[in-house]
């Protein structure tokens, strides 16, 4: 089953508040089995153009990733980063190569 994963750039334009939507995604994170494999870390932009964060979440599989952000939990946090960021998002299927 190939996993799934959520790709997203996003500029935080009130970090404080974020910081309550960073609190708030942990549980749905967890009962939908997500990893973060890349989280705001150092980056060189090769070519075009990027917002200021990166992450990238691994999910065990891409109906997890799925379900995991239609979730009511999730929505919840989501209420929460949407006033205070702007960021485009995609949930990709892995590649089973």
């Amino acid at each position: 089953m190939a996993k799934g994963y959520w790709v997203a750039h996003v500029d935080v334009h009130d970090m404080e508040i974020y910081k309550q939507y960073i609190a708030a995604n942990a549980a749905p994170f967890k009962e939908y089995g997500a990893r973060f494999l890349v989280r705001a870390g150092e980056r060189v932009e090769k070519e075009g153009k990027a917002r200021k964060r990166t992450v990238v979440i691994e999910f065990p599989s891409y109906e997890a990733a799925l379900e995991c952000y239609d979730s009511p939990g999730y929505q919840q946090a989501k209420a929460i980063r949407d006033p205070v960021s702007t960021g485009d998002m995609v949930i990709i299927r892995g590649y089973e190569g």
